[in-house]
């Protein structure tokens, strides 16, 4: 062991030479010229139409912008780069109508930029406005190249975000570390996932799935880590990076027997190995981790490390939980004496059972107040500050979280989001809130719930959600039609205020085909509404598709709200179907499945006049990053399984990242269902009994085979949003609207089960 340590000290010594970087690198001038290129990508290379001024002074200690007009400008003027962005945000939306948005945007400008009439000034109460979820990267991000990290670090930017997690490239510090530690990459193919599960490999819930993976997207992703933060730090933000929390390679006691390593099981995945945090070994290793790390993409000393993420600890006794939290901190803090751990508060939620106030103070109390800042991670749902006296004293962040697996389905807490980040910012109980975050699993869909959180920013009052709706869609419209409006007002006041679900509902279509109102598992189709509201907003925006037709924002709502409608109407059918089959009529039940089908098929067909929900893309994306057609089928393989088993044949969290996009309902979402279907109906002809375990076992086979193929489906929209919404009206309205009534869901599974 001392040899090892004499070899790990050498290593140090090594990498410490290396140059370190950070955002206080940029100087006023390399801020301003950053700041002025995001104007010009922003504007369509209308910048000599702004004035860019960065005053980096604090106002109290808090970040500002400002915007008035000079000389037939536009002055911008903040304390960094992004205040100066978030001011170009704030007039471009005031005064131009212009909206920004991942799902239906707005950005023409007039010809002649308007002139305020007035100076206009913001200043943030918040120290920290976090941004992204481990998760987010692999369910959104896995395929992204620079221009896309380009296009979210501009929307982060203008919206006010200045702490983004930085998890891209991260493979490369890993390796290096165990690299030094004597691996070589034959031993280490077991350990580095594919690149749709890094996160879960990150957090210590897995090995190899999805591997091996090649040295190419390593060495790829520590150039394209490099561009981000350079983006990142240009313009003011300060990147959170890793640390390490144990997690060490499957043939670790190979290389070192003596080692203290204990195993965790996360879900149904082989076990994992974590070095115990009492080994010297183990605060040695995470000094190297911020060595090789900081050598490699620099440090603005905010490090993320979850020691139990949804694990729970070998034991609850204070001692040990709190040594083992001081020496995760010592191994950021002995490297970089201004670290500051920056912990998800997730498992105090998730383990809640586990964690009580003891353990809580043992794990937050080893590490000084000033160097350590929590995540409330699902403060609209389910905070943990307030039943922990504000993290007994630690700073802390309110977080929403809102999104599951990057699920497409309509949901989330507005009135949460609208009072509660002011409400606990002006509450003395709060004690040392310091920030506000959207930690959301994945991106893309509700863009709505994402404009109200980040009005937040700038504010440090509650959000009067008919203020802010009139704004959004005369920004997202054009103009705040009063049916749009009040369309708008009826899906904020029920599909919007879910307090019934942990996430948002999912739609019978998803889940592994069953007779089953609620088949369970990741498939969850309580509703947390009245569907005759969704019915009601439903209405009145397709009788706006005649005003709003030429907005790209209204288009993409009429298609998110016709598809919610769709999902929900599919579960009526499902139980016609199970009802058929319960009565031995084989006609009916035939029928039934065929309109349950064609269901399905209307759904594909509407989706796929939106990019944003096109199973084609993700998958041409992730082909795209490939060099070699062995490279290029693997990511496909990532891509494909994600969303469907997620994992092996046998899977607990199958469908847990279930997508509404076109290709995943003509290519898996139908042909499973339809073999279900065929099944049961050769077992009513046939005058026996459906035997539901065998299915169950061909469905896995089928839906593994499904993740090894190559089948293409488009990449780009086909059709008319418009027209397609209306046909599906013409074809579906009236049986929807006479079944208004029948839309609450039982809790009890069908009588045959």
């Amino acid at each position: 062991m001392k040899k090892t340590l004499l070899f790990i000290f050498s290593a140090l010594a090594l990498s410490a030479c290396a140059a370190k970087y950070s955002a206080e690198d940029f100087t006023i001038k390399e801020q301003k010229e950053a700041t002025e290129e995001l104007v010009d990508r922003v504007t369509g290379g209308r910048a000599d139409e702004f004035s860019v001024v960065i005053s980096p002074d604090q106002k109290d200690g808090k970040d500002w912008f400002l915007y008035h007009a000079q000389d037939g400008r536009v002055v911008l003027e903040g304390n960094n780069g992004v205040s100066v962005a978030s001011a170009l945000g704030h007039y471009l939306k005031t005064h131009c109508g212009w909206h920004l948005s991942w799902c239906g945007s707005q950005q023409t400008l007039p010809q002649q930029l308007p002139l305020p009439d007035e100076k206009y000034e913001a200043v943030s109460p918040y120290k920290y406005r976090y941004y992204l979820n481990y998760c987010t990267f692999n369910y959104s991000m896995s395929w992204w190249d620079f221009e896309r990290w380009q296009q979210e670090i501009d929307f982060m930017a203008l919206n006010g975000i200045n702490m983004p997690l930085a998890l891209t490239g991260q493979n490369s510090v890993w390796q290096r570390v165990y690299r030094r530690l004597g691996f070589t990459d034959k031993e280490l193919e077991g350990f580095f996932s594919g690149p749709a599960y890094f996160n879960w490999f990150w957090m210590g819930n897995l090995d190899g799935w999805g591997g091996p993976l090649p040295q190419s997207f390593m060495d790829d992703h520590e150039k394209l880590q490099k561009k981000i933060l350079h983006a990142e730090r240009s313009l003011g933000m300060t990147p959170v990076l890793p640390a390490f929390t144990g997690h060490v390679p499957p043939t670790f006691e190979q290389k070192f027997p003596e080692a203290k390593v204990r195993k965790t099981e996360w879900v149904n995945f082989p076990e994992v190995s974590i070095l115990d945090p009492e080994e010297e070994l183990f605060t040695e290793i995470g000094k190297m981790f911020i060595q090789e790390q900081t050598a490699l993409y620099g440090t603005d000393h905010f490090y993320s490390a979850d020691t139990f993420n949804e694990n729970t600890p070998p034991t609850n006794d204070s001692t040990y939980l709190a040594q083992m939290s001081a020496k995760v901190y010592s191994a950021m803090s002995d490297v970089d004496p201004d670290a500051v751990w920056v912990m998800q508060g997730w498992l105090f939620y998730h383990e809640r059972e586990f964690w009580g106030e003891d353990q809580i103070k043992a794990l937050l109390g080893a590490v000084p107040d000033e160097n350590m800042l929590i995540l409330d991670l699902w403060s609209e749902r389910h905070p943990v500050w307030n039943r922990t006296e504000a993290y007994y004293g630690k700073p802390w962040v309110w977080c929403m979280l809102h999104n599951f697996g990057q699920n497409i389905n309509m949901s989330g807490n507005l009135t949460s989001v609208a009072n509660d980040p002011a409400n606990a910012l002006n509450d003395p109980s709060a004690r040392n809130m310091a920030g506000i975050g959207l930690t959301m699993e994945g991106i893309g869909q509700n863009p709505m719930v994402y404009a109200m959180m980040l009005e937040n920013i700038w504010r440090d009052r509650p959000v009067d959600k008919d203020e802010f709706l009139r704004d959004y869609l005369s920004q997202r419209y054009g103009c705040c039609n009063e049916t749009a409006f009040a369309a708008w007002q009826t899906l904020m006041a029920s599909v919007y205020e879910n307090t019934v679900n942990n996430g948002g509902q999912e739609s019978i279509i998803t889940g592994r085909p069953s007779f089953k109102v609620n088949p369970g598992g990741t498939t969850n189709t309580k509703s947390h509404y009245d569907k005759a509201d969704l019915i009601t907003a439903w209405k009145m925006l397709v009788s706006c598709a005649g005003i709003h037709e030429e907005s790209d924002g209204f288009r993409y709502d009429l298609v998110d709200v016709t598809r919610q409608v769709l999902a929900d109407y599919a579960s009526i059918l499902q139980q016609k179907a199970a009802s058929r089959y319960q009565a031995g009529d084989v006609e009916g039940f035939k029928a039934a499945s065929e309109e349950f089908l064609g269901l399905i098929d209307d759904m594909d067909k509407l989706l796929g006049t939106r990019s944003e929900f096109l199973l084609g893309r993700w998958l041409d994306d992730a082909r795209s990053i490939g060099h070699t057609d062995q490279e290029k089928d693997l990511y496909e393989h990532n891509a494909r399984n994600q969303i469907t088993l997620w994992g092996n044949r046998d899977c607990r969290i199958r469908d847990y990242a279930c997508k509404h996009w076109n290709g995943m309902m003509a290519g898996f979402y139908r042909p499973r269902w339809e073999r279900f279907f065929d099944t049961v109906s050769a077992a009513m002809e046939q005058g026996v009994p459906f035997d539901e375990a065998a299915f169950i076992e061909a469905s896995k086979d089928w839906e593994w085979e499904w993740t090894l193929g190559h089948e293409k489906y488009p990449n780009q929209p086909v059709g008319s949003e418009i027209e397609e919404c209306l046909r599906i009206w013409d074809k579906y309205h009236k049986e929807i609207l006479n079944l208004q009534d029948n839309f609450e869901y039982k809790e009890h599974v069908a009588a045959y089960v």
